[in-house]
């Protein structure tokens, strides 16, 4: 395992790995604080027109040029159904509606930042379609026809809708 952190944010004296139970923790050599590194939480919505059109957003930042599923990260302080509200609108310029969630999945594609991202099925109810925040473009897509994506975990989330959208036929 890479060491990411190297100071306790307690006393900032050096942290190391040491034998905690099961595992091997990040420890204050100076006041024993234990520093857990714990996934961070992203949140994403599925939308989909009326002819079955997923909607998705080209990246204008980090993963730039490639396409998501628009998404964001759930902030200390928030819950997890406000925050794709707001991510939401942040970047795409619509209100939605939740309809429960879609999918969960473990994100290890960026070796510094473990995820876990939560997609909503979500539905328009106000607003108009604007890219905006960390989105350069943004448009709807046939579920099997999708420009190059940024994020694997949103090929499995659309390979889940693909295959919900056999079923139903």
């Amino acid at each position: 395992m890479k060491q990411r952190f190297f100071y306790c944010p307690k006393c900032g004296g050096h942290l190391n790995y040491k034998e905690q139970g099961e595992r091997q923790r990040l420890t204050c050599s100076v006041c024993s604080y234990i520093l857990y590194e714990n996934p961070v939480v992203g949140v994403a919505a599925v939308v989909l027109n009326d002819r079955g059109q997923l909607l998705l957003g080209r990246r204008a930042g980090s993963c730039r040029g490639l396409w998501c599923i628009p998404c964001g990260y759930v902030e200390y302080d928030e819950d997890v159904y406000e925050a794709i509200v707001r991510e939401f609108k942040e970047e795409t310029n619509l209100d939605i509606r939740l309809k429960g969630v879609f999918s969960v999945q473990s994100n290890f594609h960026n070796p510094e930042t473990h995820t876990v991202g939560i997609w909503f099925r979500a539905e328009i109810t106000a607003g108009e379609l604007t890219a905006q925040a960390d989105l350069d473009r943004v448009g709807y897509f046939a579920l099997d026809d999708l420009p190059p994506l940024a994020f694997p975990t949103d090929a499995r989330v659309i390979e889940e809708l693909r295959s919900e959208a056999s079923l139903s036929l």
